[in-house]
Formats: C-alpha cells, structure tokens, sequence
C-alpha cells in the first residue's frame, strides 16, 4: 500500500513521527509512506487554500517534503506534483496535538487536509490526540494514538464503509487523553458540541501603544452528548466519526422549501 501524510502541526512535530510509524504499519514491509507536510505550523487554518501566491516545495529527505502553505496545499501538491505518476492509495492527516472533536473540527487543519483528499477522490482519515491531565505529562502524550491507530485503521479499512460519492466518506478519529494501556475500546459516534466553549479573543496593547489581541479557546472538558465525540472520547474511548463535506441543511430543506413555495 502506498500511503500518503500530512498535518497541521507542522513537518517537525512529533505527532507527525507517531504517524509515520503508524503508516509504516498499515502500509506493510512491501509499502510506501510518502510525507508532504507544512514547512511552518498551520493550526486553526481549516480547508484554506493557496492559490494567490506560489507555493515552495522543499524535498528533506526520499518521500519526504516540506510545502510553505496549508494542509489542503500539500494533499494537492502530493498529488498534482510528488506522486503524480504513482498515486496514493490511502491520505492520512495527524496525527494532531489536541482533539479535532466537537467544534474543533471545523476550525482543523487535519480535517481540512482530509476534506480536500475526499474531494479529489481519496479514501482519507484524520488522526488526532486529545490532550488532558492524564496524558499531557507523559514521556509520549501520542502514546494511546501510536498504539490503536494502526490496528483502528487497518480495520477500517477491511470493515469501514467507503463509498465513491461526490462528496466522499472520510473518518475523523480521536484518541481520548488518556495512557495507552487505559484506552477502553473504540466508539462510532457523530461530532459533539460543547454548549459552553467558544472562542474568543483577549485583547492586549503593546509597549508602543498599538492595540493587539490573541484567540484563545475554551474548555475542552465540556462534556457533549451521548453519542458523540467529545464524550466518548473524555470516557475512554476512541471516537470514529464519518464526516461528508456537503454542508446542506438536509432536514430543514422541505420545510423551507413549504414555507418560500
């Protein structure tokens, strides 16, 4: 199986290393891992695309490739450009220092990179990490996503629903903060919200006098409902969430549809 990653983080975060090995596994002594990262962190930029200035592309090492731009940017620059003449055959994007659950999801990078694979056809997942008490201070917070992402995937894979619609499946997966050894199981769910989290900004003035703010998020221990993300995730669970990136309001469409007609 030829594989190809990405992330939000950047080339040189360690959630990237996790994914590399959990690739590695998935793909088999007989596969290929090939790695087109942003060459600078780029949390928070959801499906955001470059195409009002050039993107530089720098190859670090064999298979692996740094992309001055987006997520988005370098699924399409793996495809359009490095893996042009030998494609992947599965994108995986993570794995991210945090949750993608919830709300977090549409802000997200790593899901903005699996959004653009699902639109050019690809069979995609998102991998990510939730950080909290229990997981923040090991000697490897990405333990609990090393040690079930290749086995999670690899039964996806032979189990999952995958289909060839316009708008594609793709999986959002998130590893509960947790030590791997106290991962529970695995839950499908559908994405949760947080009634009480929400971003905002802290505004702040510089010694100069000029006026300046940082976003700064909320808590991410607000429970969500039963059956979606957050919640299983903060139980002990792994969340499987699939996701579309058609974004229509279905269940509102006949009744607006009665009430304009």
């Amino acid at each position: 199986m030829r594989i190809l990653i990405t992330n939000d983080d950047g080339i040189n975060a360690p959630g990237l290393r996790a994914l590399e090995a959990i690739a590695t596994e998935v793909a088999g002594p007989n596969g290929e891992v090939w790695v087109v990262a942003p060459a600078l962190e780029q949390s928070g930029v959801g499906h955001c695309i470059n195409y009002t200035r050039p993107t530089m592309i720098t190859e670090i090492a064999p298979r692996r490739f740094a992309v001055e731009g987006a997520p988005a940017d370098c699924v399409l620059v793996g495809l359009y450009e490095i893996m042009k003449s030998a494609k992947p055959d599965l994108i995986l994007s993570g794995v991210n220092r945090g949750n993608n659950a919830g709300e977090n999801t549409l802000y997200s990078g790593t899901i903005g990179a699996c959004m653009e694979a699902a639109l050019q056809g690809y069979n995609a997942i998102a991998l990510s990490q939730y950080y909290g008490p229990d997981n923040a201070h090991l000697d490897d917070p990405f333990e609990a996503a090393a040690q079930h992402g290749a086995p999670l995937i690899k039964k996806l894979i032979a189990q999952g629903v995958w289909d060839n619609a316009d708008y594609r499946l793709l999986y959002n997966l998130n590893f509960p903060p947790v030590p791997a050894a106290d991962v529970k199981g695995h839950k499908v769910v559908a994405q949760g919200y947080r009634p009480n989290t929400r971003f905002s900004v802290e505004p702040q003035t510089s010694p100069s006098g000029r006026r300046y703010a940082w976003i700064k998020g909320g808590s991410q221990r607000e429970m969500t409902a039963e059956g979606t993300d957050v919640r299983a995730n903060l139980e002990g669970y792994i969340s499987i969430t699939p996701m579309r990136v058609d974004l229509t309001a279905y269940d509102v469409l006949d009744q607006l549809k009665g009430q304009l007609d």
